[in-house]
């Protein structure tokens, strides 16, 4: 992608701050436009991405870098669209390799690959170039707010800037 991200998150593979990310995530997403189901979709397909990442690509080391980027995508129609980076400095894996197990394997775990690859609209698993690292991408367009919505958190004034009537 030839524009650079709007947003850039620089974090460790430390679980604490997978909450920060999701936040993040859930707010930009509600800022450009998307509904409220979009938002959570947006912010658990990013979740577990990183998760994998800590687990899988860095074997729960908590000290190796992961960057989130994001790029506003509208569509030719205004209807919201996003890209998300996930990218990483952990073991190389063949990109076609990255797929969820069978739904009949009843256990706990193992659906982060069925989950992203469901809420999200476009997932790409790709090698990053030098042999070491893996990039995600990620795209998700479409499912705005309905027009009925009343004022949202986002549509809210910034809670920094005053209001007419406490100035």
């Amino acid at each position: 992608m030839g524009e650079p991200a709007h947003i850039t998150l620089t974090l460790r593979s430390d679980p604490k701050y997978l909450a920060g990310a999701r936040e993040m995530m859930s707010s930009v997403a509600r800022r450009l436009g998307f509904d409220e189901i979009s938002c959570s979709q947006i912010a658990l397909a990013v979740d577990e991405a990183l998760c994998n990442v800590i687990r899988h690509g860095y074997d729960r080391r908590q000290d190796a870098p992961i960057w989130l980027r994001l790029w506003p995508q509208p569509t030719d129609d205004g209807q919201p669209g996003l890209r998300v980076e996930v990218e990483d400095e952990a073991k190389q894996v063949d990109p076609s390799s990255m797929k969820g197990r069978n739904l009949d394997d009843i256990r706990p775990g193992g659906l982060g690959v069925h989950i992203i690859r469901e809420v999200m609209d476009d997932v790409v698993y790709e090698q990053r170039e030098g042999g070491v690292g893996m990039r995600l991408v990620l795209i998700k367009q479409g499912n705005v707010k309905p027009a009925m919505a009343a004022e949202s958190s986002c549509d809210a004034p910034d809670r920094d800037t005053p209001h007419k009537e406490d100035a």
